[in-house]
């Protein structure tokens, strides 16, 4: 369910609410808790991520990273979320859609990451079919795709959870660990996100569908 106001293409987005977890814009004030997971979870991480920069988790790249986030949503080219818990307001992980991209195509990507305290007790899977609704009744959009490497069972199974679709493999795809990486590639169509949610019983976003 999505709550507070309806969103369009370059304006603020919703706080988006699922069962355990919230997903909001970042602020200056998450820097500390961000940077201490990121921190606390980068072995986790870095086999799955491009390469950070030890100078990434610094106050003053924070604030940069903000500025991009804003002049992204303002320019309708991504929309970035942290998620929370909804009973403590603790940081969990974050969740990026990136590439948006209008006219014919109408698309875009998701990708996300998860602390390493965290991982494995279903909170990314809940923030990825919340963010749904918010995709293609929110942004209008009709398709949102998303890139794994082969070995991480763990994103396949979510992925195909929220009824993501494989599509094909692309090799070298990514620059991930420092290595030019194959990955599998999946999407998801709006007709196919409503089937699911049909089937699993969700119930319908407080956005208005738009007829296709």
């Amino acid at each position: 369910m999505i709550s507070l106001f309806k969103s369009g293409a370059g304006t603020a987005p919703p706080t988006i609410n699922a069962k355990r977890v919230f997903l909001r814009i970042p602020g200056m004030d998450d820097h500390m808790d961000w940077a201490h997971l990121r921190e606390q979870s980068r072995t986790f991480l870095t086999p799955w991520e491009p390469v950070w920069h030890p100078s990434d988790l610094t106050r003053a790249s924070f604030k940069r990273r903000l500025k991009r986030y804003t002049q992204d949503i303002r320019e309708d080219r991504g929309y970035s979320f942290f998620i929370f818990d909804k009973d403590t307001d603790s940081l969990l992980g974050g969740l990026s859609l990136t590439n948006v991209r209008r006219g014919v195509t109408q698309s875009c990507s998701v990708g996300y990451w998860m602390g390493a305290p965290h991982a494995g007790r279903g909170y990314m899977s809940e923030a990825v079919q919340a963010i749904i609704p918010f995709v293609f009744d929110g942004l209008k959009l009709h398709r949102v795709e998303a890139a794994c490497l082969p070995e991480n069972a763990a994103s396949i199974r979510l992925l195909e959870k929220a009824g993501f679709e494989r599509e094909g493999y692309a090799k070298q795809f990514l620059c991930i660990n420092g290595r030019w990486q194959d990955h599998i590639l999946f999407g998801l169509i709006r007709r196919t996100a409503d089937k699911s949610a049909v089937a699993n019983g969700n119930q319908k976003s407080d956005f208005p569908n738009e007829s296709l």
